[in-house]
This record gives C-alpha cells, sequence and structure tokens, in this order.
C-alpha cells in the first residue's frame, strides 16, 4: 500500500542523453565535473536568447507549457517600460507526489538549472536571483551549488542569489504562491490573476520557469537549435523529463526524446503489459486506456489526441486488480486535503465531490453520481487559483474513463476488487501529512434515528448535505483525515445519536508485482538517495 517516491529514484535515459548527461558518472555533477561534462557557457544578448528559445520552440516544463520566449520578451517590454530591473526564480518547488524531474535535476544537475537561469537573468539584466525549493535535499544541493560559483544574497553583490523554502504541497508550486511566498506571505495562491511578467517579486516584472526549463535552455544554448532540433519531433523537438510510478516495478524518472512510444517507457519500468488506465499529467491530468498507452507517443499533441495530457511529466499506470474508482478516490481526498481554503469551490467543493465519489463507490447508485456530476461542473471555472479546475479534470477524466467500473459500482454495488493503493501519496514526515490522506473512516447515518436537525451539517459541510427534504444528501462519506476531528464534533452534537463514525476494516497485504522484464533503455543512474 501507498509507498511514496524517494526524492532521488532510479534514473535512466532513452537515446543519448543531454539533461541526465554525466549521470552515469558521478551522483551529482560539481561545478568543476559540470564543467568537464558540459564545457563553458557563454552569454547571450536578449533578443538572441529569445530568438535561440523561440528556435528551440522551448515551452515551460511545469505543465502550463508556455512559450519561454514570448515570457522572456515580456518581461524584457515590461522592465524597460517601467525602467526598473527584473527578477529571476527558479520554480523547483515540486509538490506533487507523483512528480520528481525537477528534484532529481536539482539533486543532480543543479549548475545546469543555474546556467539556463543566469543566462536569462544576464539576458535581462536582473541583479535578483531566487530559487524556490521545497525539498531537504533541493535544499542542500541548490545552496551547494550558489556558494560553488559564489553567489550569495551579500549586498553589493552584482548579481543576488537566494533559496526560499516552501511547503511540500500541491497549490505551493502554483506561479503566484512561490512569489507570494518569496515576498514574506503565506505559500498560498492569492486569490488574484496577476501576471508575474508584469508584477512579480517586489511588484517587479519576474521571469518565473521551473527547473528543467531552465536546464534545456541551458542545452540549447551550448548546441544550438538546429542540433537541439535533432532530437525527438520536428513540432516538439528536445527531450523531456517523466517520471514514472504507480503500478511499476520500479518507479524511475526517465529522460526520453519526444516521439518514443508510450508503451516502451512503461515497459522499461515494468508497467502491466495491458494496464487498466494510465494517469497521463499527474493529479490534475487526465486518463487514458490501454489501447491510447499503447499507440500514443511521448508528446504533448499525441497525448492530447487520446484525451491525455503531457502536464508536469508524471505517467501514472494501474494494474487490473486494483479498483480504479478506489484509487481515483485515495487521490480525491488528497486533492481536498490540499486546498488553499480560500474560495469555496476549492474550500467546500472539492471534499464535496471526494464526498461524492465515495458515495459512489459505496451504493448511493445513480442518484449519487449525478450529484457527482453536479458538484465537478459546480467547480470548474470558478476558482481562485487553477487547482480547482485541475482537480475537476481529474474527476470527470475518471469518470469517462472507467464506464464500465462506474456501471458496476452504481448498478451492481460494486466491482468486486479491493483498492491497493498503487498511485503514490505522501508518507511519514510529509507537510500536515495527516490532513492529506484518507482516514479509512466512513461518517453514516442511522435513518431509524435521524430526525433532520441538520447540526451535521452545519458543523462538517464538505462531507453531509441537506437534501430538499432537510435529511443528510449524503451518507457513508469518507472522512479524510483533516476533517476527523469536525466528523468527531457532528457525531456528539447530533441530538438524536443518529451519525456514527465507522471504523476502517484490516487492509490486506498488497500483491507483490514481478520483477523488471530485462532491457528496455541506457541506464543512467542506479538508486539515487533517497
Amino acid at each position: 500500500m501507498n509507498t511514496p517516491l524517494p526524492d532521488v529514484p532510479e534514473v535512466r535515459v532513452v537515446g543519448l542523453p543531454q539533461l541526465t548527461q554525466g549521470f552515469d558518472l558521478v551522483e551529482r555533477l560539481d561545478l568543476p565535473m559540470h564543467l568537464k561534462v558540459h564545457g563553458p557557457l557563454e552569454p547571450v544578448t536578449g533578443e538572441r536568447l529569445a530568438q535561440l528559445a523561440e528556435n528551440m520552440s522551448l515551452t515551460g516544463r511545469g505543465g502550463a507549457g508556455f512559450p519561454f520566449a514570448k515570457k522572456l520578451r515580456a518581461v524584457a517590454t515590461a522592465a524597460i517600460r517601467r525602467g526598473v530591473r527584473p527578477v529571476v526564480v527558479i520554480n523547483g518547488s515540486e509538490g506533487e507526489p507523483a512528480c520528481r524531474k525537477d528534484t532529481v535535476l536539482i539533486n543532480r544537475a543543479p549548475h545546469l538549472i543555474l546556467d539556463g537561469a543566469l543566462l536569462a537573468a544576464e539576458a535581462l539584466g536582473a541583479r535578483t536571483l531566487i530559487v524556490a525549493v521545497t525539498r531537504n535535499s533541493t535544499e542542500v544541493s541548490i545552496r551547494a551549488a550558489l556558494a560553488e560559483r559564489g553567489l550569495s544574497d551579500r549586498r553589493g553583490q552584482q548579481l543576488r542569489a537566494r533559496v526560499v523554502r516552501t511547503p511540500e504541497r500541491m497549490v505551493s508550486g502554483e506561479a503566484s504562491a512561490v512569489i507570494r511566498a518569496i515576498g514574506g506571505g503565506p505559500a498560498l495562491p492569492p486569490g488574484r490573476r496577476e501576471r508575474a511578467a508584469e508584477s512579480g517579486v517586489g511588484g517587479l516584472p519576474t521571469l518565473l520557469s521551473n527547473a528543467e526549463t531552465f536546464a534545456q535552455l541551458a542545452i540549447g544554448a551550448r548546441i544550438g537549435a538546429r542540433r537541439y532540433g535533432h532530437t525527438g519531433l520536428d513540432t516538439e523537438p528536445g527531450t523531456v523529463m517523466l517520471t514514472i510510478s504507480g503500478a511499476v516495478a520500479r518507479p524511475m524518472v526517465v529522460e526520453v526524446p519526444t516521439g518514443v512510444p508510450l508503451r516502451y517507457v512503461l515497459q522499461m519500468a515494468g508497467a502491466p503489459p495491458l494496464p487498466q488506465g494510465v494517469l497521463t499529467g499527474g493529479y490534475h491530468g487526465n486518463w487514458i486506456d490501454s489501447v491510447a498507452a499503447h499507440e500514443a507517443v511521448v508528446s504533448k499533441e499525441s497525448l492530447a489526441s487520446f484525451g491525455g495530457a503531457l502536464g508536469a511529466g508524471a505517467i501514472l499506470p494501474i494494474g487490473p486488480e486494483t479498483c480504479p474508482l478506489g484509487e481515483a478516490l485515495r487521490v480525491a481526498n488528497w486533492l481536498a486535503a490540499e486546498t488553499a481554503g480560500q474560495c469555496g469551490p476549492c474550500k467546500l467543493g472539492l471534499p464535496a465531490a471526494a464526498g461524492g465519489l465515495s458515495d459512489v463507490i459505496n451504493g448511493g447508485g445513480p442518484a449519487a453520481l449525478e450529484a457527482l456530476r453536479a458538484v465537478t461542473q459546480a467547480v470548474k471555472g470558478r476558482g481562485a487559483c487553477k487547482h480547482p479546475d485541475g482537480s475537476a479534470r481529474f474527476f470527470a477524466s475518471t469518470l469517462s474513463a472507467f464506464t464500465d467500473d462506474l456501471a458496476a459500482h452504481v448498478l451492481d454495488g460494486g466491482c468486486g476488487r479491493e483498492t491497493t493503493g498503487v498511485l503514490p501519496l505522501p508518507g511519514p514526515g510529509y507537510q500536515d501529512a495527516e490532513e492529506s490522506i484518507p482516514s479509512g473512516e466512513k461518517l453514516a447515518v442511522d435513518w431509524t434515528l435521524c430526525q433532520g436537525h441538520g447540526l451535521c451539517a452545519d458543523i462538517v459541510p464538505e462531507l453531509i448535505r441537506l437534501g430538499p427534504d432537510g435529511y443528510p444528501a449524503l451518507a457513508d462519506a469518507s472522512v479524510p483525515m483533516h476533517l476527523r476531528g469536525r466528523a468527531q464534533r457532528a457525531v456528539r452534537r447530533c441530538p438524536e445519536l443518529a451519525l456514527r463514525i465507522e471504523q476502517p476494516t484490516p487492509e490486506r497485504p498488497r500483491p507483490v508485482r514481478a520483477a523488471l522484464p530485462p532491457g528496455g533503455g541506457r541506464k543512467a543512474l542506479g538508486p539515487g538517495r533517497s
């Protein structure tokens, strides 16, 4: 059950390495080794750098996929118009449990990331560089890399550089949340949409991109756009970093050229030959079926044509032995707990959707399914940040991808399979871990005692809603850890003693998967640091 990913899982490469070059030599490329492997790097002027990024077709690798050249020009234009120095931010905040590619790059090739960021800073005339990270290992590695280059936040330096630590949470990696944290505020989206290129850190124009994006820029600056384009697809040149986990023999991070069949990458990690489904793009992404997984190639366009998404590069297959709706419910409860708590769709809508999915799984019938669809639809487009939309996309994709299982639960009371917990969620030591995972307990109503007072819905509206008749509309709702206290208070406050919390049944041991089949890609690293 639920084995969290290590900070640095096994790393492999398909074809010739670019970002992972030198990983077969040392565990971490310090500055001397970095220069031996990649060579020196000459500065590039502003427009030339933008043109290089444009010729590379470089887009952000954090999930949004915004063209880097367009972002670079927007920051330069705003800085010139206002007569100020812009700020460059490396977003190394990786709070999603299924993503490790940026963590791997920061831990193993920090100077490649710094190369790209310093290129951008020099081209823009920036005098401030900030690196946002979420984990101890990434903070240690990037601080060491800055020290190796003689960069610090001391006054009088031509370029001041500092590291900011953000919580390991889904919402804390969003650009606006990172900027807010850098300014000393909470690492949460501010609830209003502002373009960082116009007003970011300290109100200054800010170039913010994720770690892999800057590393890709450094590769392109060394080898040129034409040579960079010799790898991968013509429409999406270069390589991408993928994190493969879920029902696999070996979770790993893979550097792979675009255009490589997805089935080949899944085979490398020891995924089931016929997965029940593959979640693409992480927990804000979309499911695809086994046929699509067999036919798709690694690219944004190909995955989108099959209803999937490349997103931040997380790929998670599940096997036929687990209940896909049960797996989705575990993630749904985690997504609900990750709320920024700043708007209704996030604070109330996501817990209600998770409770609705639980109700569907536990025999709520067609009415529960319709209620879930209504809640999911109501969340879309109304949030203060992207978390509600991404979570709603996950809910909608789950309902459309597993129609047979959905019918079994709605019409026949279940699919007959247990939930084995193959999708990774945070483990002990995670930021607010107890608030981010299901408790296994369920909230139930004794209908022979309930008189419809409605106190329970007032105390814990995320789990209990009142129907048109004034009685609870949801029963047997799963209780996430972060709502246990309020659920217990609702039980105590019920004047008719009609509400109770049911304890989880003991879990059976997770079946052991077969070992990874031989072959499949060039190995760049054995087991890394944990």
